[in-house]
């Protein structure tokens, strides 16, 4: 189940997934090879084609630790495929976004709590308090179309 949404853009298919994932494109900060991650949007804007993700396994995720380090990656969502930007957020707008997340996905919420109590390692209850410690154990990032690519 959670192999499905890479196999869906590994068959070319990704706009079935509209905005829900992501594929992202990024460069190994030691090998300069290219990798791709699916990850789940927790947050998506369609006027500034911001998208928001999590990373479940914190700062040590390789994808997190290559698009800091490098600045930039591809992402494609939806029917779109541009370079991105990428931009860290703190606890306080991550919360944010939890919150909404919440919002959006009521009906999941037992399930979502229990994920992130494990993830981060801190019992999350979906309290104010909860979701920034959230947030800032397991970092969101946002990534915006590069208006000015490197190249």
């Amino acid at each position: 189940m959670f192999r499905a949404p890479r196999a869906i853009y590994a068959a070319h298919a990704g706009a079935l997934l509209g905005h829900r994932f992501l594929l992202l494109r990024h460069r190994g900060r030691r090998t300069g090879n290219l990798h791709a991650t699916v990850l789940e949007v927790l947050s998506w804007d369609p006027a500034s084609h911001e998208a928001v993700v999590i990373s479940g396994f914190g700062r040590r995720a390789q994808w997190l630790r290559n698009v800091l380090a490098a600045g930039a990656a591809e992402i494609e969502i939806g029917r779109e495929r541009w370079p991105a930007a990428v931009r860290p957020l703190g606890p306080a707008e991550g919360a944010a976004v939890l919150a909404d997340y919440e919002r959006r996905n009521r009906l999941a919420l037992p399930l979502l709590r229990r994920v992130l109590s494990r993830l981060a390692g801190v019992r999350y209850d979906g309290t104010e308090s909860a979701r920034r410690a959230v947030a800032a154990r397991l970092p969101l990032v946002a990534f915006t179309p590069d208006r000015h690519p490197a190249g």
